[in-house]
């Protein structure tokens, strides 16, 4: 293990609320996985993790994995995942990098993370270099600029125990546009959109696929909050158990992860226990970067 993964590790969730440069440097060091042999990888979660790691840290550390076996010329495009079983934070993940192809303009990679000897997650991821071609895009929705709108603690004062902001440093500076899912719960709203501006709470290094690994770290973070919107519940006031079960990004043009970038959400369906959520990125300028689809295991009790 690195030096700056087992200070991540044992620093990320130290029990210090808030955020700031000196978060962000502990999730890049999860994000600094060990080589172990050519083609296989030691990631760590946090020492003081929930029962479960959090999804979008293997999707990040699944994607390193992968783009370290890959040219740096070829950008990843898209990645397709399945959540398997629940991540153990206690111990290491291993995670396995299968070479599919190497062709001439597209690498394909397929990567199997485990624990306990069994997989709790898989990846495929396709990278490509760079072309040119036909070019269009969807319009930024017109929303109110990140920095006139609260901050996350801001948000949630007057709830506590809502996203257990009394504890957990966050790496990422998230702002909802609209008012979030613990309080439409309240008023009676049952929006079926959500969204909020994000950006890296720091400056990171100048490593393309890094910052493509901290959206992919962030995107799961609120995007089944527009399923659970839609039927006024919530996950820390409500008795919810849910899951990330699928998730699928495609990038779609260059962006920097600690600059803003806008994640607008909603929802087609849910049924079957099962929500699906869409999601889009913008950067601050109004450029589609990003779009991700997710279906989430959604059992209000």
């Amino acid at each position: 293990m690195t030096e700056v993964a087992r200070a991540a590790a044992t620093e990320l969730d130290s029990g210090e609320p808030g955020g700031g440069q000196e978060v962000l440097d502990r999730l890049v060091g999860l994000l600094d996985l060990e080589r172990i042999e050519e083609n296989i990888f030691r990631g760590v979660s946090p020492s003081h993790s929930p029962v479960r790691v959090f999804g979008g840290q293997v999707a990040g550390q699944a994607l390193v994995a992968a783009g370290r076996t890959v040219p740096a010329e070829r950008a990843v495009h898209s990645l397709h995942a399945y959540f398997i079983r629940g991540g153990d934070p206690s111990v290491p993940i291993v995670y396995e990098v299968d070479r599919i192809r190497d062709g001439r303009s597209f690498t394909t990679r397929r990567v199997v993370a485990v624990q306990h000897g069994k997989a709790i997650f898989s990846l495929s991821a396709s990278f490509q270099k760079a072309e040119h071609g036909i070019e269009h895009a969807d319009p930024m929705p017109d929303v109110p600029r990140p920095e006139t709108l609260p901050t996350l603690p801001e948000r949630a004062r007057g709830y506590p125990d809502v996203l257990g902001l009394r504890s957990r440093p966050r790496p990422i500076d998230l702002r909802y546009v609209n008012d979030p899912p613990w309080v439409t719960r309240e008023t009676g709203e049952r929006p079926a959109r959500n969204q909020v501006w994000m950006r890296a709470d720091g400056t990171l290094p100048d490593e393309p696929l890094l910052h493509v690994c901290v959206l992919t770290y962030a995107s799961d973070m609120t995007l089944l909050d527009s399923p659970l919107a839609r039927h006024g519940v919530y996950w820390d006031t409500d008795r919810v158990l849910g899951a990330s079960l699928d998730h699928a990004l495609w990038f779609h043009r260059p962006f920097r992860a600690d600059e803003w970038f806008l994640y607008d959400t909603e929802t087609p369906s849910a049924s079957g226990a099962r929500g699906l959520a869409t999601g889009r990125f913008f950067a601050e300028d109004g450029t589609l970067i990003a779009t991700v689809v997710q279906e989430g295991l959604l059992r209000v009790l």
